[in-house]
């Protein structure tokens, strides 16, 4: 009778230990409009290829977006802003040019979803302005998108020879 019982008691600990239980959790996630941007050119050098002021300095900035905006009503921009003028007296300035005419400007590339901006535009200290657009919808390869800026600067026999710097800070938002 003690066996019979004790079998009984390992039969009733053996299957104890097999009970189980299951709980599950719903995941959710909000996901919003989001953008990302690098500029892949840390300095972007301006050259000009005459020697009698037939040319103006040109370079290109190049840059890296991501982007999603929302699907009904979503937009989105790329900006630049000329957040440092040129540095060093008697060089060029975007803010105060030191002749009539003298410019920054440039024109735009910017790869599908988005749209560059259009025609040529000039550069400036106190607001930012278009590179490129997005609309509705717009979603970017996880891998980013390319986009650029080709600059020209006029060669004004007015400057000073020199070496001058100045800083364009780009902006990306989505909504």
């Amino acid at each position: 009778m003690h066996r019979y019982v004790l079998v009984v008691v390992c039969a009733l600990l053996a299957l104890a230990g097999l009970a189980s239980a299951q709980n599950t959790t719903l995941l959710t996630v909000a996901i919003g409009p989001e953008a990302a941007l690098s500029v892949t050119t840390s300095t972007t050098p301006l050259a000009t290829t005459s020697t009698t002021f037939g040319n103006p300095f040109t370079g290109t900035t190049t840059m890296n977006y991501l982007i999603r905006t929302s699907k009904s009503n979503g937009t989105g921009t790329i900006t630049v802003q000329i957040t440092a003028d040129f540095s060093g007296a008697g060089g060029p300035s975007v803010g105060n040019p030191p002749s009539t005419g003298d410019a920054l400007i440039y024109t735009c590339a910017v790869s599908a979803p988005g749209t560059p901006c259009s025609g040529t535009q000039t550069a400036a200290t106190k607001t930012a302005t278009a590179v490129g657009s997005f609309g509705a919808g717009a979603s970017s390869t996880k891998a980013g998108n390319a986009a650029s800026v080709a600059w020209s600067l006029t060669d004004d026999p007015a400057y000073a020879v020199g070496t001058y710097a100045a800083t364009a800070t780009f902006t990306i938002s989505a909504a």
